[in-house]
């Protein structure tokens, strides 16, 4: 719910695409990074370069929204 809530607010300075698209995209990497430390998930290169886009593209959007 304290999600959801930070979500509403920021929509109202952010626009939609970027407040979903950066709520998703942390979403994924916080979900990603737990299973590599807690889960003992394997760390490949793969793996954190594509957690590093994702960084990357909800920074962008962050930036041009």
């Amino acid at each position: 719910m304290i999600s959801l809530g930070m979500l509403t607010h920021a929509l109202r300075t952010v626009p939609v695409g970027t407040a979903y698209g950066a709520w998703i995209g942390i979403g994924a990497v916080g979900v990603a990074l737990t299973g590599m430390v807690r889960l003992g998930e394997p760390a490949s290169r793969t793996r954190l370069l594509s957690i590093a886009a994702i960084v990357a593209g909800v920074v962008g959007l962050s930036l041009t929204g």
